[in-house]
């Protein structure tokens, strides 16, 4: 059984900070080795009543044009006994900061990050792959040993 502290304690239900996730550092690094500044861990958005977190948020300038692209990254490591239950929990977190992000008007991309065993174990599967299609999942796949970005799936 995974154990993570918490990073500070819940003052109601509805502002709770989360668990980090076991591959967070992996993947964090990962996307600084791929080129991205990381500006906030985690990073809060607000969602009407509720304060949320999302865990990391990063930008990278692109030459020549020197565009911004700005990111939020939520990590998932899929590490428990229902990979089912944990990818029906990560579609509802997903959806939920994808729309803080558009009614907040920001200039963000949402991504979900797994490691490259979780997406070879359990995203090739037809519901996993209806389901991200359906509700246009981006993810990051990571080599969590080498702490690299393997792909980017748009």
């Amino acid at each position: 059984m995974l154990s993570i502290a918490l990073d500070e304690p819940c003052d109601s239900p509805y502002n709770c900070s989360m668990a980090k996730d076991i591959i967070h550092v992996a993947v964090k690094q990962a996307l600084i080795k791929d080129g991205w500044t990381i500006v906030a861990d985690p990073y809060p958005l607000q969602y009407a009543e509720f304060s949320l977190r999302a865990d990391l948020a990063a930008e990278r300038t692109s030459p020549p044009e020197a565009t911004v692209r700005r990111i939020i990254v939520e990590v998932k490591s899929f590490a428990g006994l229902s990979f089912i239950h944990q990818f029906q929990q990560a579609i509802g977190q997903y959806s939920m900061y994808r729309d803080a992000i558009e009614l907040n008007g920001l200039d963000y991309e949402i991504y979900l990050a797994v490691s490259n065993e979780a997406y070879q174990d359990n995203f090739h599967q037809t519901a996993v792959q209806n389901s991200i299609k359906k509700h246009d999942l981006k993810l990051v796949v990571v080599d969590i040993d080498g702490e690299q970005v393997l792909i980017w799936i748009n």
